[in-house]
């Protein structure tokens, strides 16, 4: 095999999902949540997933999101692997974790029925100032560091810092089979990981890799992340320089006003990215 070789990344959201999202890879898949989570091997005994279908059209829009939503033995566990950079991914991420525990509360239900909600975000960015690759949260008192509940877990895991400060934890052989990008990556990971289920998923990987209509998907879809990126830098640019004279919220609400009238981006989004009911947005924003 040519060492050299591109392959189709896991870090690409779609492949992520191929991988991860589909349930006859339970083995794989309950391997790699109980290394990430830095559980026991066994404690995992049920998984369902909930969301295995792609949107047929999620693939054309821009800003779109491919999560991983599954129930683990009553758990929520809602996994995210995001290659672009966000300037409000903190914000988005206590977002979703906020609307995807409220969701689990039926109607006459008690609190305590809530399930327990672990957010899972794969990064591929730098984040936070700190060299560790594995950051943990959970809502704590800022003194005494009691646990309020157990019920808010929230992971990030930044890929490009997985090679600076590596503790030889198995996660770190998950990490670094998301971060491969050639066929020399995956034999060097053959050679050193002792996870049984790490060979099956690279297994898998080529497998995926030589699906030629796949591949054509790939490509489609890493042209829409490009001109994700590229929408969110001139906008990041574009809200600095109107900050200066404006102010940054409002610069950063007119550069939102703009994605939404250029149809980048939906005017709920906008709100949403704002921190703002649709309405508010609206008027802020001086949109009809």
């Amino acid at each position: 095999m040519d060492r050299n070789a591109k392959i189709i990344k896991l870090k690409l959201d779609i492949i992520f999902k191929r991988v991860f999202g589909d349930q006859k890879n339970d083995e794989i898949i309950t391997a790699f949540l109980e290394d990430l989570l830095e559980m026991e091997r066994g404690s995992i005994q049920e998984i369902f997933i909930q969301n295995v279908e792609l949107p047929p059209d999620s693939l054309d829009q821009k800003f779109s999101r491919l999560d991983l939503k599954m129930r683990v033995d009553g758990k929520i566990i809602n996994i995210e692997m995001q290659v672009n950079a966000e300037w409000d991914f903190g914000d988005r991420t206590l977002f979703y974790w906020a609307k995807i525990f409220s969701s689990e509360l039926g109607s006459g239900d008690e609190y305590s029925e809530l399930p327990k909600t672990i957010c899972i975000n794969i990064i591929n960015f730098n984040f936070f100032e700190d060299a560790a690759y594995h950051s943990h949260f959970q809502v704590l008192e800022k003194h005494r560091h009691e646990l309020l509940s157990e019920k808010l877990d929230i992971h990030f895991f930044e890929l490009k810092k997985i090679n600076r400060s590596a503790k030889h934890k198995p996660m770190e052989d998950w990490l670094t089979l998301i971060n491969a990008e050639t066929e020399g990556d995956l034999m060097d990971l053959e050679t050193s990981t002792q996870i049984p289920e790490i060979h099956k998923a690279i297994v898998l990987l080529r497998e995926l890799n030589a699906d030629e209509k796949l591949q054509q998907q790939v490509h489609y879809r890493e042209k829409r992340l490009h001109d994700e990126a590229t929408a969110l830098g001139n906008a990041r640019r574009k809200g600095i320089e109107e900050g200066k004279t404006l102010g940054i919220e409002e610069g950063i609400l007119l550069t939102l006003a703009k994605f939404v009238e250029d149809g980048i981006i939906t005017i709920q989004d906008a709100a949403e990215r704002a921190n703002m009911s649709v309405s508010e947005f609206k008027n802020k924003a001086h949109l009809t």
